[in-house]
């Protein structure tokens, strides 16, 4: 392997868009002046430590935006103030996206929970709701076994391999289910019992309890026979279940969800839900918004400073175009940005990057757009970027999901906050989308 090889593999997997920064990493770049000044410190955190009553708040945005490097950035900061945080991610080891009910939420928080607070509490509780139900359950933990012949450690471990089996045996999600549904405000009570000892015998320095469910916003959205959608049976029907357990509770949610037509009994339940829009990198008047761009070069920039502290990012691209271009056909996305220089890589034997090698990147992604979009759903795409709006519809709710169509925040020279969207910039550049865009409004420049 040359050196110059070497040197490219490195930074290739530096620039890895499916790993979330842990806090305090050097990678970390804040982008808030970007993103409308928001701050998860603030927005969510201190309404934690101010609060007498527990919280349960939601966190949205676009998936891959950065939401999980925010929320273990959250972490550490209630950690140092005195809170005891359960992070988890959902569909790691819990959750299938495709097909996720609330019964999987409830289980997966009770796993996790249980498995970081079972040195600090008693499991009687929880175990004893298990042991109740144990003739209908053990068959869906795959074992014969009778709950009472276990060990504590090994009766928990039953409990942990029948929720795990939710994602791990999809024939088998459906009945643990069915079996646990009808237990539910049971389960809740038990699991309750359990975090009322966890609190009461915290490690030293902690007085607070608060638990992270993230990538829920993941959950693909599905219709229901009565034309509502998954999101809204998971996150509003089942809402009270959803904030009964007994500490600070956090839950990523779909930003689709924000613009559905009951957007205000979600504010009602939760309060204010934070965003954590994209990165501004163009203007609502489609010109480069300079700042955003130098943004996000800062975000290369530091990736490539882990490996390489001289180098400048600049340098890494045959033409400083190129470097431009990423930035700006990223949207300002950061998993899309990260992506795009990755998958370039691929297509380069020694530093510097081609441009045709960037141009290649950029035109694969955008492939991967056309494909999503729907023939009807070119129209609704021209009329977002004209118009820098979006319809309160189940179609708009859609292009959100999937991040064809990107939110953007701002403040204006009054103080106050914008808030606007636009089509993902590679979709600008596909023939379907601006024959039609060029048919609706022949008068604009695409």
């Amino acid at each position: 392997m040359t050196q110059d090889f070497a040197i490219l593999k490195r930074i290739y997997n530096t620039f890895d868009p499916f790993r979330p920064l842990p806090a305090g990493d050097p990678a970390y770049v804040d982008c808030s002046e970007v993103r409308g000044d928001g701050d998860i410190l603030v927005e969510v955190g201190r309404e934690i430590l101010l609060s007498d009553r527990m919280t349960s708040q939601l966190y949205a945005g676009h998936r891959g935006a950065g939401k999980s490097t925010e929320l273990l950035r959250l972490q550490k900061y209630l950690n140092d103030n005195g809170c005891f945080v359960v992070y988890f991610a959902a569909d790691e080891e819990d959750i299938d996206p495709e097909d996720a009910q609330y019964t999987d939420i409830l289980l997966a928080c009770t796993r996790h929970l249980l498995r970081a607070l079972k040195d600090n509490a008693s499991p009687d509780s929880l175990l004893n709701w298990l042991k109740d139900r144990w003739q209908d359950l053990k068959d869906l933990a795959l074992t014969e076994v009778a709950l009472d012949s276990l060990s504590i450690e090994s009766q928990i471990s039953q409990f942990a391999k029948i929720t795990a089996n939710l994602k791990t045996e999809p024939s088998q999600r459906q009945k643990i289910r069915e079996k646990v549904n009808p237990h539910t405000i049971t389960l809740i009570e038990a699991l309750n019992q359990f975090i009322k000892d966890a609190k009461n015998n915290l490690p030293e320095g902690y007085s607070q309890l608060v638990l992270i469910a993230d990538n829920l916003d993941r959950i693909v959205p599905i219709p229901q026979e009565d034309g509502r959608s998954n999101h809204e049976q998971i996150f509003l029907d089942r809402s009270e279940q959803l904030q009964a357990l007994d500490c600070h509770l956090i839950y990523t949610v779909p930003i689709s969800l924000l613009y559905s037509q009951r957007a205000a009994d979600l504010t009602n339940i939760y309060g204010n839900t934070q965003v954590l829009p994209m990165i501004m990198v163009q203007t609502p008047e489609n010109e480069k918004y300079e700042r955003g761009i130098n943004k996000v070069t800062e975000l290369l920039q530091k990736r490539l400073s882990l490996i390489d502290s001289n180098r400048s990012i600049v340098d890494i691209f045959e033409e400083r175009q190129a470097l431009e271009a990423i930035c700006l056909m990223s949207g300002g996305h950061v998993r899309n940005l990260l992506l795009l220089t990755k998958e370039a890589m691929k297509y380069t034997n020694a530093l510097p990057i081609p441009t045709r090698a960037i141009q290649r990147s950029i035109s694969e992604l955008r492939n991967t757009y056309r494909n999503t979009v729907f023939v009807n759903e070119w129209e609704a795409l021209a009329k977002v970027h004209h118009d820098k709006e979006i319809e309160n519809d189940q179609l708009y709710r859609g292009l959100l999901f999937n991040r064809c169509i990107l939110e953007y925040r701002y403040f204006d020279q009054e103080g106050e906050s914008q808030v606007w969207y636009d089509i993902h910039p590679l979709i600008k550049g596909i023939k379907q989308f601006q024959a039609v865009f060029n048919e609706l409004y022949p008068s604009s420049s695409n």
